[in-house]
């Protein structure tokens, strides 16, 4: 009888862990009129768009918000936004996403396979667009099979080459070329990574 109990509620916790939010997400994305491709959802992600902008999102990604969907600890949900009606954000198939912050004001791109370890955060704009010290936004574009590790931030005006890992904590303030480890405050290629 313990046993049954105890199957019981694993299958009730996986339903409302795993199954629920994705049917919730399909749902709400039938009446905003938006596509979700296969996506799977771990945890409620807030997802916030602006009336007009392009949003598009790929095939068969994920989004781990529910913090104990990643051992490693997610400290938020996946918050993915967009600030104008003019706004685009691209996101390729098959990536990967952990408590990840995606704010978007012009343009942020992600290629295929890009991976967002927890609590990533990826910007084009300096979020206080009222403050005469803020800057013009400028696109991030993230080509394919890129890896940001735990903690990294990406901010505006930076483009990363395709295949290149961001280390753990990183703050990417400028380009990084493709096929490359970097790391740091402010991020700086470390070493290449050989390709065949």
């Amino acid at each position: 009888m313990k046993l049954l109990i105890y199957k019981a509620t694993n299958y009730l916790r996986s339903f409302v862990q795993r199954v629920l939010p994705g049917l919730l997400m399909k749902f709400w994305s039938l009446i905003a009129c938006y596509s979700l491709n296969q996506c799977k959802f771990y945890g409620l992600p807030l997802f916030r768009f602006y009336p007009g902008s392009n949003v598009r999102i790929g095939r068969n990604c994920t989004f781990r918000s529910l913090h104990r969907s990643n051992l490693i600890g997610i400290n938020h949900p996946c918050i993915l936004s967009t600030f104008r009606s003019q706004a685009e954000l691209h996101v390729g198939d098959n990536c990967g996403f952990s408590g990840t912050t995606i704010g978007v004001f012009c343009k942020v791109v992600l290629g295929n396979n890009v991976r967002c370890g927890a609590n990533t955060v990826i910007s084009d704009g300096d979020w206080h667009q009222d403050d005469s010290r803020s800057g013009d936004p400028a696109p991030v574009i993230i080509h394919d099979n890129v890896w940001l590790g735990l903690n990294a931030i990406v901010l505006k005006g930076v483009t990363i080459g395709e295949n290149s890992v961001i280390g753990a904590g990183s703050v990417v303030t400028k380009d990084i070329p493709a096929n490359v480890i970097a790391a740091g405050n402010p991020c700086r290629v470390v070493r290449s990574i050989e390709t065949e």
